[in-house]
């Protein structure tokens, strides 16, 4: 039994559909993974700061928030951070 050309298209659009909603959750999930792990990156550098910040008498508080910022801009949030603290 030969399938129709109808069957054959149907068969084409459902895997097409399929493909878009398997890349509309799959790309949340990216998003997702990479702020949690940019967020323990930056819970680390954080630590290491304070390890070493604290020799100079300075120290960021370590803290979700903080962190999640470190872990986005790097090096860059650590000064944001630490001049937010001396400033406020």
């Amino acid at each position: 039994m030969l399938m129709g050309i109808n069957t054959i298209l149907a068969y084409v659009f459902g895997l097409f559909l399929l493909y878009i909603i398997g890349m509309i959750l799959v790309i949340p999930i990216k998003v997702i993974m990479k702020l949690v792990i940019n967020g323990i990156i930056g819970g680390v550098l954080l630590f290491i700061f304070n390890l070493v910040g604290g020799l100079f008498g300075l120290g960021i508080a370590l803290n979700p928030l903080n962190a999640i910022i470190v872990g986005f801009l790097g090096i860059p949030g650590v000064i944001l951070l630490l001049v937010l603290q001396i400033v406020l």
